[in-house]
């Protein structure tokens, strides 16, 4: 699993429940033991089974179920100031909710642009009809799909629409995920403010 996504989760375990509890699930999955008291770096590429090992003893510690945490990642993700340029990266899809639901497509291309060795699930969405589409997460990591609805929520309230997310389990074959988002309202108020030039007044 990329550096990226696994600093990423040890920053939201740290602001989201205290530098002690991240300390004590870092000694319990073995982070602390196999990387050091600072944990994971952003630009190496670590086992799969060190992040599994993590959210198994974030789970254990924290007794709340995975699905909701992964979701409350997603939302990290998007909400907190110091992943701004992943809100950007995302924000650069369109200039509404639907319009951002439209370029998921080519989501996986866009990261790689920013980040080569970054390597995310295919994601593929269909319009179910008017404002009702389903999103296909494909050939991803178990739990993946909890972390988009995350992001898909919290990215609807930064667009100002009034969007229903909801996860159904696996699609087509195992390693699929499906979600689906019924927009309400594309402009049900007024959003968080974005500038396409950084630090625009």
């Amino acid at each position: 699993m990329h550096g990226l996504i696994n600093k990423s989760l040890q920053t939201f375990l740290t602001e989201s429940f205290g530098a002690a509890v991240w300390r004590e699930i870092a000694r319990d999955s073995g982070v602390a033991q196999s990387l050091g008291p600072d944990g994971f770096e952003a630009m190496q590429v670590y086992d799969d089974q060190l992040t599994y090992a993590v959210l198994a003893s974030a789970v254990s510690i924290l007794q709340r179920p995975l699905d909701c945490l992964l979701e409350d990642l997603g939302t990290f993700l998007i909400s907190n100031e110091r992943l701004e340029p992943l809100r950007r990266l995302l924000r650069f899809g369109g200039v509404s909710f639907t319009d951002f639901l439209y370029s998921l497509d080519d989501l996986q291309g866009r990261s790689k642009l920013a980040v080569p060795d970054l390597d995310l699930p295919e994601l593929w969405v269909d319009e179910d009809g008017a404002g009702q589409f389903t999103l296909t997460c494909r050939n991803c990591p178990q739990g993946f799909g909890h972390v988009m609805v995350g992001i898909l929520r919290a990215l609807a309230d930064d667009y100002g629409a009034l969007a229903v997310l909801d996860h159904l389990g696996n699609g087509g074959g195992m390693s699929d995920e499906v979600i689906t988002i019924k927009v309400h309202d594309p402009a049900f108020h007024a959003g968080r403010r974005f500038d396409l030039a950084v630090g625009a007044m």
